[in-house]
């Protein structure tokens, strides 16, 4: 789904630990950092969230002066490479690639966590935002979803919605969004988002909850039907598709993020330093427009700004959670 081009870089290094770039001193800040920073990404090497990581974290090193190392630690849904963080030493010099799913879901859809997704981070701030698209089958009788929403009522359980798997971001969405829109429709989990687009192409299940590049090509190409995008605002990918609040489901939304976190207790002076210069980052129009090919949003935040989003996202889809009784061991 993602392409590195320009000036952040021709091709992703193979490697699941690779140094992302290193540059003059000259806009080291104060003492810190002093030495290489190790970025933990909670999923494997060359997916989105590593992307993103390299990224960012490419301008974060030529802004500070310092190698920040990202170090792909897979597995367990983002648990593993997330608990690494929880327990490093609070010195700045190991930090977390956040996600909506380790960080705001995790803790609701799964019974025991080694960490504590309230207490055991500082917060650093948010990085993006990222909608999904309904898209549905072609042969599916339906152009847009108010048509969706009125057959899957008279057809109650009769559609099937793949999701990327069970307890994903996705599939919190789509939980959401049937019971916003007082409906009942099959979740079907894949494993991974690629897979579940690809059987509503070949018309195996009705409905997909895509990612918006993925999902975009494929609507554009009449393979699938895009009727709605989840987020708050529409996506410049498919700027003529309306979003799920606009398409007749008001106050629904539903976006996915990347963001940056350091274990609890980590000092605020490392915290605001780490913050100033993400946000330079993410001010660069170049990084702007590389991600939007994606359907990414860069946002940046402060840290207390993104504190108060994340607990907010934690009550969010705990209470998706438990009406849909999603549970995981």
């Amino acid at each position: 789904m993602f392409k590195v081009l320009g000036k952040f870089g021709r091709k992703l290094p193979g490697l699941a630990l690779c140094a992302v770039g290193l540059l003059g001193a000259g806009h080291a800040q104060a003492a810190y950092p002093d030495r290489p920073v190790r970025v933990i990404v909670p999923f494997a090497a060359g997916g989105g969230a590593d992307i993103v990581a390299r990224l960012v974290f490419k301008g974060v090193s030529e802004q500070l002066g310092k190698a920040f190392i990202i170090d792909n630690r897979g597995g367990a849904g983002g648990i593993i490479g997330t608990d690494a963080v929880a327990k490093a030493d609070a010195d700045g010099y190991t930090l977390l690639l956040g996600q909506s799913g380790p960080n705001a879901i995790n803790p609701s859809v799964y019974s025991k966590l080694p960490y504590d997704a309230r207490k055991d981070f500082a917060p650093v701030t948010q990085l993006t935002r990222y909608p999904y698209v309904i898209a549905a089958r072609k042969t599916l009788p339906v152009d847009n979803l108010k048509e969706l929403i009125a057959l899957a009522k008279r057809q109650p359980g009769t559609l099937t919605v793949s999701t990327a798997g069970q307890g994903s971001s996705a599939h919190l969405a789509i939980e959401l969004f049937m019971r916003q829109a007082g409906i009942s429709i099959n979740a079907v989990p894949y494993k991974g988002a690629g897979p579940a687009l690809l059987d509503v192409v070949g018309g195996v299940v009705d409905l997909t909850f895509g990612d918006a590049a993925s999902a975009s090509k494929q609507a554009q190409a009449k393979n699938v039907k895009a009727l709605a995008v989840t987020g708050a605002k529409r996506s410049p990918l498919i700027p003529d598709v309306p979003t799920v609040a606009e398409a007749g489901v008001p106050g629904y939304e539903a976006s996915a993020w990347h963001a940056v976190l350091a274990p609890r207790g980590t000092p605020e002076a490392i915290v605001h330093t780490l913050q100033e210069a993400i946000a330079k980052v993410l001010a660069d129009p170049a990084l702007k427009a590389r991600l939007a090919e994606d359907g990414i949003e860069t946002v940046g935040s402060s840290p207390e700004e993104f504190n108060r989003a994340l607990q907010a996202e934690i009550e969010k889809w705990h209470q998706v959670v438990v009406e849909a009784n999603i549970k995981l061991e």
